[in-house]
């Protein structure tokens, strides 16, 4: 039953909860706009609920299982260790739990408004929000859509029991003997290493020459000998053809090096991209332009093609990233309220959180010379490391890309424990504009694996102290 429709007003009003819509909408109330946000499934969107933070649980109980098992090398030897898998979805839900009860308790303690049900535009400044038994207009005065991205299905592989997306995969109730992922980007290659954590034989189909295409080789090198050892195997060049399930299982046909193959297992994980969720909301009606792929075009300042409409996350160009979301969340409700905030990507950190960890932020030695910049990069390695080798993690190193003519960093690649901790670090360096002797001259405690920073500033600077030049 529908009930009464009058348009309640307000002055901002977003749509979507995740980790763009939660923090533009906390922003803009904390810039004196009174705000409402609209959420048709759960807050904290696909980041906190089906994403970011239940798959990093999921790889954290992996970790620890295989630690128990393998650390007979520093003398802890364990018998009989095992998973109770049950237990390890129930503290993944408890973690999801404690995070979205939170942003809630955020949202109403900045005194946003809190409306369940799906967003339809009538025009820029109207719009009607639907749930199963009501429907209600909202005037405002600017919309921030942060509506995220869903999962790719690719033909022949419809999303089923036993053909999975991300959200399916993260939420099984049995460890898979076998478990076959298309795709070896981030998401492929994070739960390929939960997974295989746990025991399961993984197969991971790529299509591209290299798993982790975003990442250098030398860094997806380590992860690929780190997958190695926990019995995965890797084909790239890979397209996947079909996928037939059987009685306990599935039947994925593949071609690679010109042949077709066959492998049998208990599921499939396709992993192969996300796709805008900017359908069905009544864009084109507002007059909101989009590219062919559904993606919003924007200007710095995250405004539409609609002076008073704005968008941000995976939805407008860049990396699906949570942490980019958050960032252009800020910009847009400052930009709302007078500011001149503009987004700055350069210092956007990327993180895979594989055995070892990868991170990139600002340029990699390579983008620089196809920009014509001169540098100057160099690395120091965890093997050297006393903190490094005092964890038993000794597989990676720290890189530091710095402009040839004055030191000033631009660029840093960490593979490694930690590494997506200690990039934040080379992050803030590029952000406030900081030089090679800046960190150099930093005074980094010891021992530490944030040292690995100052230490590769020393090489390149040539005055390494735990390396011989």
């Amino acid at each position: 039953m529908v009930v009464g429709d009058f348009p309640i007003e307000t002055d901002t009003i977003v749509i979507g909860s995740g980790p763009g819509g939660y923090v533009a909408a906390i922003r803009a109330a904390q810039l004196g706009q009174k705000v409402t946000i609209v959420e048709k499934e759960n807050l904290g969107g696909v980041c906190l609920n089906v994403g970011c933070i239940p798959s990093k649980a999921l790889l954290t109980a992996g970790h620890r299982f295989e630690q128990a098992k393998h650390s007979d090398d520093i003398g802890i030897i364990a018998e009989n260790v095992s998973v109770n898998f049950d237990k390890v979805q129930q503290w993944k839900a408890s973690v999801v739990k404690k995070l979205t009860g939170g942003v809630e308790g955020l949202l109403k303690g900045n005194k946003v408004e809190i409306v369940r049900g799906e967003a339809y535009f009538n025009d820029a400044n109207t719009l009607r929000v639907m749930n199963d038994d009501s429907a209600q207009t909202y005037t405002f005065k600017n919309a921030i859509i942060a509506t995220g991205s869903r999962p790719i299905e690719i033909p022949n592989f419809k999303f089923s029991k036993r053909v999975l997306d991300s959200t399916g995969a993260l939420a099984l109730q049995e460890i898979p003997k076998k478990l076959v992922v298309i795709g070896g980007g981030y998401i492929g290659s994070e739960l390929s290493t939960a997974y295989a954590n746990f025991g399961s034989e993984v197969t991971i189909l790529e299509g591209a020459p290299e798993i982790l295409g975003g990442f250098e080789k030398q860094m997806t090198a380590i992860v690929k000998r780190g997958m190695k050892k926990k019995g995965v195997t890797i084909v790239t060049k890979a397209m996947a053809k079909s996928a037939e399930e059987t009685a306990n299982g599935v039947k994925v046909t593949y071609e690679a090096g010109g042949k077709e193959e066959t492998i049998e297992a208990d599921y499939v994980l396709v992993t192969v991209g996300r796709r805008p969720n900017t359908d069905e909301m009544g864009l084109e009606g507002a007059g909101i332009k989009m590219s062919d792929r559904g993606v919003i075009e924007v200007d710095k300042q995250c405004r539409t093609s609609v002076d008073n409409i704005y968008a941000i996350g995976d939805i407008v160009e860049g990396p699906p990233l949570a942490h980019k979301a958050s960032y252009e969340g800020k910009i847009a409700a400052e930009a709302i309220s007078g500011e001149k905030s503009e987004v700055d990507y350069l210092a956007i950190p990327a993180v895979c959180f594989t055995e070892p960890e990868l991170a990139t932020v600002g340029y990699t030695e390579a983008q620089a010379k196809e920009e014509n910049i001169a540098v100057t990069a160099a690395k120091f390695p965890f093997a050297a490391n006393g903190r490094a080798l005092a964890l038993n993690s000794t597989d990676g190193f720290v890189k530091i890309v710095a402009r040839e003519e004055d030191g000033l960093v631009i660029g840093a690649q960490i593979a490694g424990s930690g590494a997506s901790d200690m990039v934040a670090e080379l992050g803030l360096a590029i952000e406030a504009g900081m030089t090679l002797e800046d960190i150099a001259m930093t005074i980094h405690a010891h021992p530490t694996l944030a040292e690995m920073t100052m230490e590769a500033a020393e090489v390149a600077l040539g005055t390494p102290i735990h390396i011989v030049k």
